[in-house]
């Protein structure tokens, strides 16, 4: 420390008293020091006054402190290292095989088997298996267990599953109150969905999902949550619960039109605080009277007239109605909380096609008396009566639910006809149905072949089944 009370950094190098050019330190008794001060008793000092300690010398047997200079190869004598570039197209040469026992190679076998061997020994147990047909036999067996071996698969069951276990169950014991097979497809994917929402928290059921559908052949949406979609499921579902002399789900509130949108915008307004996971069990509770009931009319209530506000449907067509919207909200949700949802089995699948394409005939004729679709009048087109065969289009639909419907396109009364097929669309079954929800363009579908404007009718006439 010096006079100013300060550590003073030095070199480790330099004695703590030697800082350049200062004066040595005086005595306190005011005596000067002299400038020969000894060391010590190891002999080293110095009598000018520097007090650097000398550099030591190096010992023989250590390397010297900085390099010597490297002698080139040249000078060596050594041969100089083959600069040519080598030709990668030559083959790299194989190694020398393996020579191992019979035993070692029979045991290398289930490695074998699992690709778990080196190159070297995979060589030499394939030439082995040319010679020795015994250890050839058990490669073979060993190679088919381990097809066995499945790969790691999706924890999530097959949409089938459940279909697959009620039949094997209704087979050994036929229920004695049976759910109307219109009513299955319904059954099967409220059951689906409330499987999805079983281990939901607060945040997945907060989660925003953005309704989509097609109004006036323009994309409409609207946002809401998980719980509000259930909500919008439950209102809806209560048209048919009406229908049937069950309560109304709404309660005492009032929609100003009795429409899915008008009662779902009511219900959401009506709520004091957003919908919450309380909206599963009043929902899951009514799917389970709407199949009870139709279970217990014997399937005879089918032809019973469901009101949607602007249009009817029978029951039954009703039912597949709400199982295709259960479905599309249901891979609404799915996609919210990022989840992988399957589409219904290939017949419930193949049910909702066909409402569709039932439907098409009526829709098209309705779009056309609003200026919407292409006049039946024309150089190809030509009213006929009821049950006549009439200008028409092929749709296909591709996939496990897939099939072909004649859609006639002039009038609903008509019957559609191979004979006076006009266009030709193709398209895979998912892809239709969400076509049919709204969820895909009419003008991004593909497969068209045929007059386009009557394919053009009958795209927009699929998208404008969408609703909320």
């Amino acid at each position: 420390m010096n006079e100013a009370g300060r550590f003073e950094v030095y070199d480790e190098n330099e004695g703590p008293g030697d800082h350049g050019s200062e004066e040595p330190n005086e005595k306190e008794d005011g005596e000067s020091g002299s400038g020969d001060t000894s060391r010590g008793a190891d002999g080293m000092s110095s009598g000018n006054g520097d007090d650097r300690l000398p550099t030591p010398e190096p010992r023989p047997d250590q390397p010297p402190r900085i390099p010597l200079p490297r002698a080139s190869v040249e000078d060596t004598g050594q041969p100089l290292p083959d600069l040519r570039v080598p030709d990668l197209t030559e083959p790299a040469p194989r190694p020398a095989p393996l020579l191992l026992e019979h035993r070692v190679l029979k045991s290398l076998l289930g490695a074998w088997a699992l690709a778990a061997c080196s190159p070297e020994e995979t060589a030499a147990l394939e030439d082995h298996l040319g010679d020795c047909g015994a250890c050839a036999d058990e490669a073979l067996r060993l190679r088919e267990a381990v097809g066995l071996l499945h790969p790691a698969e999706t924890l999530d069951l097959d949409p089938s599953l459940r279909t697959r276990v009620l039949a094997g169950c209704l087979e050994r014991r036929p229920p004695r109150i049976p759910v109307p097979e219109w009513a299955s497809p319904y059954d099967a994917e409220t059951a689906r969905l409330d499987a999805l929402l079983q281990d939901f928290g607060d945040a997945e059921w907060h989660a925003p999902v953005r309704l989509r559908w097609f109004e006036k052949d323009e994309p409409a949406s609207r946002r809401t949550t998980v719980a509000g979609v259930i909500a919008h499921l439950l209102t809806v579902d209560g048209l048919v619960a009406i229908a049937l002399g069950l309560e109304d789900p709404m309660g005492d509130v009032t929609a100003d039109r009795p429409t899915p949108s008008a009662r779902t915008e009511a219900y959401w307004r009506a709520s004091h605080y957003p919908p919450t996971r309380a909206v599963r069990a009043p929902w899951r509770a009514q799917t389970h009277d709407l199949v009870r009931t139709v279970s217990f009319t014997g399937g005879g209530t089918g032809k019973l007239s469901v009101p949607y506000g602007d249009f009817e449907l029978p029951l039954h067509d009703a039912m597949l109605d709400r199982a295709f919207e259960c479905w599309v909200h249901a891979e609404d949700i799915a996609e919210a909380v990022d989840y992988p949802y399957e589409p219904p089995s290939g017949r419930d699948l193949h049910s909702m096609v066909g409402l569709a394409a039932r439907m098409l005939p009526t829709v098209l004729s309705a779009r056309r008396r609003a200026g919407l679709a292409a006049p039946a009048s024309g150089p190809h087109r030509h009213l006929v009566s009821a049950g006549e065969p009439g200008r028409s289009l092929r749709l296909e639909i591709e996939g496990s639910g897939g099939g072909e419907w004649l859609i006639p396109l002039d009038s609903p009364a008509a019957v559609g006809s191979a004979e006076h097929e006009v266009a030709h669309i193709a398209l895979d079954g998912g892809e239709f149905c969400r076509l049919a929800a709204g969820h895909v363009s009419p003008t991004e579908a593909a497969g068209q072949v045929g007059d386009r404007e009557a394919i053009r009718d009958v795209l927009f006439a699929a998208a404008s089944l969408s609703r909320m």
